[in-house]
């Protein structure tokens, strides 16, 4: 079944002729006819009664054509919204993690667009979110980590999701703080010392698992724990309260500041270090979008992937 084909049966139903839906559709009667009796064939009813005076609709036929009507009229609302000569402005989103790295690329990304042409989101999310977000089309990449502690898990969900995931960059944890805390000046920092400090973690949803932390070593037993909802609370807490996060140490300065800086995480025998493997998601079987494209190389670009 094709929209051509319903396109002739749409016409022959309303001028009740063979003959003048051919005309209208500039196509021969023969190829008219042969494609209708081929509709019918894989449909498995008759369409129309035949008679000298011209065709009428079945029972089956009046029934398909309403049917037929719905569909080809969302076809024709698509080209409108979509089609050469569209007003309609395209989108784009992007769904996250909260890492300034990835708002970063996007405002990289976005300046090389008349932004009064298209519709552009960013979100930084919670981790069900990102996943949930590329699932449903929302987002068109979402960009998120792995390592051991949550792989497993991850793939799991993000199989179920229908993504998949692409390798963009992995790193060690590092101690993320304000740098007028009593630790900013260490060379490293090792876990005890960050007992007297609260440590800042980033708020995924009353039933969220450990493995939909967007901190590394999530199962780690901390004295004070705060949770925030968005990158700017958790910096002025940082300043606030002495607070600190655990992360990929990927710090974008110009969306920041340079008031905030990253310490690397000295690793010991109770608190193991682990490998954070960042990349984006997008969905499986499907090309990426030309702007789409120049995200993921801007992601490249700032992360000094080759």
């Amino acid at each position: 079944m094709t929209l051509t084909q319903l396109r002739y049966l749409m016409t022959i139903a309303k001028t009740g002729s063979f003959n003048k839906a051919a005309e209208q559709l500039y196509v021969s009667q023969p190829s008219l006819t042969s494609a209708v009796k081929e509709l019918e064939r894989e449909l498995g009813i008759t369409l129309f009664y035949r008679s000298g005076r011209g065709v009428t609709l079945t029972g089956d036929g009046t029934e398909f054509l309403l049917y037929a009507k719905q569909l080809y009229g969302q076809y024709e609302d698509i080209l409108e919204r979509y089609g050469k000569g569209s007003s309609h402005r395209k989108r784009f989103g992007v769904s996250t993690q909260h890492y300034s790295f990835a708002v970063k690329a996007f405002v990289d990304m976005a300046k090389q667009f008349d932004m009064s042409q298209y519709e552009f989101a960013i979100r930084e999310t919670r981790t069900a979110e990102v996943i949930s977000d590329v699932s449903t089309m929302k987002s068109e990449i979402g960009v998120l980590y792995l390592c051991d502690l949550n792989r497993r898990s991850m793939e799991k969900l993000l199989r179920s999701a229908g993504l998949e995931f692409h390798h963009l960059i992995e790193c060690q944890a590092y101690v993320y703080l304000w740098k007028g805390h009593p630790l900013a000046k260490e060379r490293s920092i090792r876990f005890e010392q960050l007992r007297d400090y609260p440590c800042l973690s980033f708020e995924q949803g009353d039933d969220s698992a450990f493995y939909l932390a967007e901190e590394i070593l999530s199962t780690n037993e901390y004295a004070r724990v705060i949770r925030a909802s968005d990158r700017a609370t958790m910096l002025n807490l940082m300043v606030g309260l002495g607070g600190y996060t655990l992360c990929s140490g990927i710090i974008c300065e110009e969306l920041n500041g340079s008031d905030y800086l990253a310490v690397p995480f000295e690793a010991d025998e109770q608190n193991q270090n682990s490998t954070m493997e960042i990349g984006y998601v997008v969905r499986k079987h499907t090309m990426p979008s030309r702007i789409g494209g120049l995200y993921v190389e801007e992601l490249k670009k700032y992360l000094a992937i080759v």
